[in-house]
């Protein structure tokens, strides 16, 4: 569809979702790690969202769709890899609606796990982007459901933004403003809200994306200024093997600087950092805006550095074993 006829967000959306999912979201820290300062040579700041109601930042983006829609609606759905369905079933079960998620039969177990305790019924499709959408087309014409999706909606993008709103009121009471704001970018929700809310709160910052070297569709398509649309994903990041929404695209190329990508090993020493040195139970996907810093260092040194720690749901025991397979390698 023509970026003309898209309905996109705005930066005052982002501040209206604020007022709307106010005390039904927790405010996450921000935290810092004197040994990763030091490491890296920038000055850090990791915002938890991890540590948000279902475990990740999706929660913001969940409550504000929910509070938006169409009267009668009996049913939600969506396809997810695991955290806009868990955040959709749990919003869902607050508002007494009944709620069901199309997931690729490889997400982790313990992101199918989570989606199935808030309520959600579970449909498994194929692992592309493609059987997601199918497998959601048939549930939508079987069951007429209203759908949320993960990434490409305006009040999903909204939501999400709000994450930026929480990292420029914390920096600025600790007496500072961040110079770089850098997030993980999959579908490009939460990218793309903190470049609207940013836009309009600082504008001189710059906004940047970080995403595995192995899906870069978000790189290529901001570089390109053309949308990628498909492509074939290898990373241990699964929340970040989607490709780029067609709103999320159009609001990124106006408010983000630039998308770094970043290896897989890279991924594995930032979570492993991020265990470690600031005892935070990332996922993968989290740990990205940190292993950009590490494999991108020139360009955050001496700089104030906001780091968005997107989500904490994995299978445990795999997580491991990334850093056993790591050990042994070394």
């Amino acid at each position: 569809m023509p970026i003309e006829q898209l309905d996109l967000p705005t930066s005052a959306e982002v501040f209206s979702a604020a007022q709307t999912i106010a005390g039904q979201v927790h405010t996450t820290p921000l935290i810092r790690s004197t040994q990763l300062d030091t490491l890296t040579g920038a000055n850090l700041h990791f915002k938890c969202e991890h540590l948000q109601k279902v475990g990740a930042f999706k929660a913001r983006g969940a409550c504000n769709a929910m509070a938006q829609l169409p009267a009668g609606t009996h049913l939600v759905a969506t396809h997810s890899s695991g955290n806009h369905g868990a955040a959709l079933a749990w919003a869902a079960a607050q508002a007494g609606i009944e709620c069901r998620v199309v997931m690729p039969e490889t997400a982790p177990m313990a992101k199918r796990v989570a989606v199935a305790s808030y309520g959600a019924e579970i449909i498994l499709c194929g692992p592309s982007l493609a059987d997601r959408e199918s497998a959601l087309a048939k549930l939508v014409a079987e069951t007429g459901a209203h759908v949320v999706p993960p990434f490409d909606d305006p009040r999903i993008i909204a939501g999400q933004g709000t994450v930026a709103l929480e990292i420029m009121h914390q920096c600025r009471d600790a007496g500072f403003t961040p110079d770089i704001v850098i997030a993980p970018v999959g579908g490009g929700g939460l990218l793309a809200g903190i470049g609207l809310a940013m836009k309009a709160l600082d504008p001189g910052a710059t906004v940047l994306g970080a995403e595995p070297a192995g899906a870069d569709d978000a790189q290529r398509s901001l570089r390109s200024g053309q949308l990628v649309t498909s492509q074939q994903p290898d990373t241990i990041a699964d929340g970040l093997r989607t490709t780029l929404g067609q709103r999320n695209f159009a609001v990124i190329r106006e408010t983000v600087r630039d998308i770094v990508t970043v290896s897989e090993a890279g991924i594995v020493e930032a979570m492993e950092l991020l265990w470690t040195r600031t005892k935070q139970l990332v996922e993968p996907s989290a740990a990205v805006g940190l292993a950009a810093v590490l494999e991108h260092g020139a360009r955050f040194r001496n700089k104030q550095v906001a780091i968005v720690l997107t989500g904490g749901n994995m299978d445990l025991d795999r997580a491991c074993g990334l850093f056993n397979s790591r050990e042994k390698t070394a």
